[in-house]
């Protein structure tokens, strides 16, 4: 549990970039680098983060502790990777932030930008080289990855995404080697039990004016219904709270949770801390546990089964399908907004060019990356 909870912690210090340098940063350490999982499974795993509401790169580390090391495991990699972006927007919602803006700390936050443009790169091409290997798959990875980039939204990204999956079962199960998992499929309706129980109360607690109930309600809502995580949870959380928070201070809270690592989602600290000013660690605790929960509980519905159930053929298709989409997922979000708010200056991307050609030679560990990166924008800006 210990090694889960650093590891997970490690990266929870230097991951910048958003969900989908999330899903590279998480490759290159669990898979690349310590082979706790192979593509296969971590393929199939962010396959199913896909398909649930909730923090989708969170989800796929709450998956990969839970494959580690059971419930006990994904408690401790959800802990790890969020404790240091909570600790900061905490920390941030009641002092300060002007240090932020100070000339070293904004050429280290630049570098990091940098370095995701590496790691999410990087990890595009691994997964184009693993997941896009037929005709089909790469048709349906250039059509994602076009449609998301000219109808930028939610609704078109679950739209490829049932389309990739339709696709994959009428066609990518015909002609693969699938040797189907006999295994007994258990869902674990006691999870699914709990997250219906606590729909239903947040229903009756978000009337519950000036109450911890209804903090815990606006944000169970919001992690019960938005799709996609990252900056999908923006216009929900608006809607929940918006009322409550003041429009500058809501912007505020949204630019700071870009500019720290780690999921998005941790925005709900901010806010927590802002709506429960009596004691704002409690507010900040509550907002944040209410809209990780559900969908960690609905993962955890089919995740002691998953394998299996990925295994069965029609099952095996759709997620050959959703794969190859979310390869286009990852190429659009390489794009934007990875890339876009990176790299602005040819010595940007001459930068990105050099990180990645020691990346791919060097295979150096994800810390030393880290460092080189932080240390040449705290460099750059001085230039």
């Amino acid at each position: 549990m210990w090694q889960i909870f650093t590891r997970f912690l490690a990266l929870g210090f230097i991951s910048f970039g958003g969900p989908a340098a999330h899903i590279g940063y998480f490759r290159q350490t669990f898979v690349n680098e310590l082979n706790w999982l192979d593509d296969k499974r971590y393929g199939s795993l962010v396959a199913l983060s896909q398909f649930m509401p909730g923090p989708g790169s969170s989800q796929v580390g709450f998956a990969i502790g839970y494959h580690r090391g059971g419930f006990a495991g994904a408690v401790a990699a959800f802990v790890g990777f969020t404790l240091p972006s909570f600790v900061l927007l905490f920390l941030l919602a009641v002092t300060s932030a002007h240090w932020l803006e100070t000339q070293v700390v904004s050429g280290v936050i630049h570098g990091l930008k940098l370095l995701a443009v590496v790691v999410v790169a990087d990890a595009t091409l691994g997964m184009f080289g693993q997941f896009c290997q037929r005709k089909t798959a790469r048709v349906l990875m250039v059509g994602t990855a076009v449609s998301i980039m000219l109808f930028p939204s939610l609704l078109t990204q679950i739209v490829v995404l049932l389309i990739a999956a339709i696709i994959g079962v009428m066609v990518l199960t015909k002609g693969a080697n699938i040797t189907p998992d006999n295994t007994p499929i258990k869902l674990n309706y006691a999870w699914l039990s709990i997250f219906i129980v606590g729909l239903l109360a947040s229903f009756y607690f978000i009337n519950q004016t000036g109450t911890l109930g209804q903090v815990f309600a606006q944000f169970y809502q919001v992690g019960s219904l938005v799709f996609g995580g990252g900056h999908v949870v923006l216009p929900l959380l608006e809607a929940n709270v918006g009322e409550m928070v003041s429009s500058d201070r809501f912007l505020t809270g949204y630019a700071l949770a870009q500019a720290v690592p780690g999921p998005m989602f941790t925005l709900a600290t901010f806010l927590g801390a802002d709506l429960w000013l009596e004691q704002p660690i409690l507010g900040a605790l509550v907002a944040t546990i209410a809209i990780f929960v559900p969908g960690f509980l609905l993962m955890l519905v089919g995740l002691k089964s998953w394998h299996a159930i990925s295994e069965r053929p029609a099952i095996s298709g759709a997620i050959s399908g959703v794969n190859a989409a979310v390869v286009g997922l990852l190429f659009a979000a390489l794009y934007s907004p990875v890339f876009t708010s990176a790299v602005v200056e040819p010595l940007d991307m001459a930068l990105v060019l050099t990180g990645f050609a020691v990346l791919k030679t060097c295979k150096p560990n994800i810390v030393l990356l880290v460092l080189g990166f932080a240390a040449t924008g705290a460099l750059v800006s001085f230039l």
